[in-house]
């Protein structure tokens, strides 16, 4: 039986509140997504036109769509987290404190990983292409592959509700020596350890790939200098994901060795090192943010140059500046432990390297100011958020520099103070840019305007919740309520602030609601809001010289470019794309990418339960995928001058 199923027992089975009910809310939704499918008789259309489809149009939706799923399940957590906070001055709250670490632990390592990289991944599939004037990625293959083990990942992280019945407890980043067997001996932190592999060895193939096809891809004409910004600032956070997360994925690795072999790399009474954990995970991981950050630099920059009617002022800097945070984000990991004792000149030298990091965040801040300053400003939804993010970032912009400051930081570090800090920069910089981009786009992605009026409540309800949440806990955290904290004594005064926080997270589903309502009054009325021209907005750049969603080979001619802001350029001038069509080849769709997954997601299974066959036989099929995929060579069809004619007259 040991052999068999290894450590799966009848106990790991869902046998507390929480396990039960997750296990019978995804059962549900599974059993009533499947009763839909079949009763429309969908499945085959599912299959050819969506799972198997290697547009990156349909990948970047499909990205959306899982990421929109795991915001749900992220912000469930954050909710439970206020909560218990709420209540653990009076009765101590309904959460155990094992169960609320576990809640706390899965809620980052959700939010970072399977929301904010999920739909960045999703716009940079959609739009880097189109930006560029290509017909579809560098490499299919390797962005279907890529998407399917995030999939794959994004469903394993949350198998624990069905077997085992718990979670990693260490924190979003696991520090060792939580991580290690001897503080936590259950499964759940080896459910942290394969999802984070799994999905980890996805982002580095998508990296690798909007690489290869930002460098080698663009249309004739398009030098480097002449890129749309996003487009820049994707190749900056995907030349950061190729150098750092190889190093997440080898760090991860050791500490399976020290809980699988019993090996000891960070474990210091058997003469490892803790410490060096702390460094190798943080040497990803502040990087990491920056990952999530700078494509999201690159939205504002797009949306504050088309509602401002104006070309990006300083194009040449804001590439400088983007590139400056690129590599200066790779220098300042140790700044998240500056309390560990490393010493007054080491701790000086990432203080300074730190406050560095400000100067050219700033230097695109200028440049959006002078880029509205005289300009025919639209207030529409994408703006607003534009102008969200500004005062939101800037103050998290002044509480990190405070935080660069060693002595500041050894009183603030443990503290809430830094959890607003960094949810500040997150939601008030990566989450919105999500929101800019999104409301920016869509009518792109679907050839229907969203609804304004709904768009801006959602924005209001967004802005002022997220400074009554985190407001407080900039108060709190001066008042030394320290964080990971579920329960704390009435006396200290802190209950009305977690109230206040408890209530700004409410107006933020408010606004959450406002979003949905908004996507679904605007498709639901869609003849009120297409869009035909395929330019709503009357964009800059290329996406928008394409049909509103576009065809599925993008450009049916490979526009030339003469200048920066293409599609400006040609509207200024009069000027159309050549209609003059040629035959080209395009990718077959695929589901070499799903196999690979489905093995990659049953090895990570068998290995957090120790089933060693089943490993080794999940091993071997990914082998085998990958040799056939490899000498595979039916992977094109000839799309003919005619098909591609009778296809624009039809669009």
């Amino acid at each position: 039986m040991e052999f068999l199923f290894g450590r799966l027992t009848l106990g790991a089975l869902p046998h507390e509140w929480f396990t039960i009910g997750g296990t019978v809310f995804m059962t549900l939704a599974m059993i009533g997504v499947v009763a839909f499918l079949t009763r429309m008789k969908l499945w085959k259309w599912l299959w050819h036109d969506w799972l198997t489809s290697i547009d990156p149009k349909k990948i970047g939706i499909m990205y959306f769509i899982v990421a929109a799923l795991m915001l749900v399940r992220g912000g469930l957590d954050a909710g439970m987290i206020w909560l218990q906070q709420v209540m653990g001055a009076s009765s101590g709250g309904y959460l155990s404190a094992q169960h609320f670490q576990e809640i706390f632990t899965a809620h980052g390592v959700i939010m970072v990983f399977f929301v904010t990289m999920g739909f960045l991944f999703g716009f940079m599939n959609y739009i880097i292409p189109l930006q560029i004037g290509a017909r579809d990625l560098a490499s299919p293959f390797l962005n279907t592959l890529g998407f399917w083990l995030y999939v794959a990942g994004a469903i394993l992280i949350n198998m624990f509700f069905v077997f085992g019945g718990e979670f990693a407890a260490a924190g979003w980043l696991s520090i060792a020596p939580l991580s290690g067997l001897e503080y936590s001996p259950g499964v759940g932190m080896d459910y942290w350890i394969w999802s984070l592999q799994i999905s980890g060895i996805g982002t580095t193939l998508g990296g690798i790939n909007f690489i290869m096809t930002i460098l080698k891809m663009r249309a004739p004409g398009m030098t480097l200098m002449r890129m749309p910004i996003f487009t820049w600032a994707s190749l900056c956070s995907m030349v950061m994901v190729v150098i750092v997360f190889p190093l997440l994925t080898a760090t991860v690795a050791l500490l399976n060795l020290d809980r699988l072999l019993g090996m000891h790399f960070f474990t210091t009474t058997a003469g490892g090192n803790a410490m060096m954990y702390t460094n190798l995970i943080w040497m990803w991981g502040h990087p990491e943010v920056y990952i999530l950050m700078i494509p999201a630099l690159g939205v504002y920059s797009e949306v504050v140059a088309t509602f401002s009617g104006k070309r990006l002022a300083g194009y040449t800097s804001t590439v400088i500046a983007l590139n400056a945070i690129a590599i200066i984000s790779l220098f300042v990991w140790l700044h998240h432990f500056f309390t560990m004792g490393s010493g007054a000149n080491v701790n000086a030298v990432f203080g300074i390297s730190t406050m560095i990091i400000a100067i050219p965040t700033a230097v695109q801040l200028f440049n959006w100011v002078f880029t509205m300053r005289k300009g025919r400003i639209r207030f529409d939804t994408p703006m607003l958020w534009f102008l969200g993010f500004v005062f939101t970032f800037s103050v998290g912009g002044m509480t990190g520099v405070l935080l660069a400051v060693p002595p500041a930081d050894f009183q603030l570090h443990n503290s809430l103070f830094l959890v607003a800090h960094f949810h500040t920069m997150v939601i008030g910089g990566a989450l919105f840019g999500i929101f800019a981009g999104f409301s920016y786009w869509f009518p792109k992605f679907t050839g229907i305007k969203l609804n304004e009026r709904l768009g801006k409540y959602a924005f209001w309800f967004w802005i002022i919740g997220f400074w009554v949440s985190f407001g407080p806990l900039y108060i709190l955290g001066l008042m030394g309520a320290p964080r990971r904290l579920e329960r704390y004594d009435s006396v200290t005064g802190w209950q009305p602030l977690f109230v206040v926080s408890l209530i700004g997270f409410g107006i933020i589903c408010i606004g959450t609601a406002f979003l949905v309502a908004q996507i679904i009054v605007s498709i639901k009325n869609r003849k009120k809001y297409a869009d035909l021209t395929g330019d709503p907005w009357d964009g800059r750049t290329l996406e928008w010289s394409t049909s509103s969603p576009p065809p599925f080979y993008n450009f049916a001619v490979i526009p030339e470019v003469k200048n920066r802001d293409a599609f400006w350029e040609m509207k200024k001038e009069g000027k159309r794309i050549k209609s003059k069509y040629e035959d080209f080849e395009m990718p077959k769709g695929t589901a070499t990418g799903i196999y690979i997954a489905i093995f990659a997601f049953f090895f990570g299974f068998a290995m957090i339960w120790h089933i060693f066959w089943l490993a080794i036989a999940c091993a071997l099929g990914i082998v085998a995928f990958i040799i056939f995929r490899t000498f595979y060579e039916n992977t094109e069809y000839e799309m003919k001058a005619a098909e591609v004619e009778k296809v624009e007259r039809m669009r």
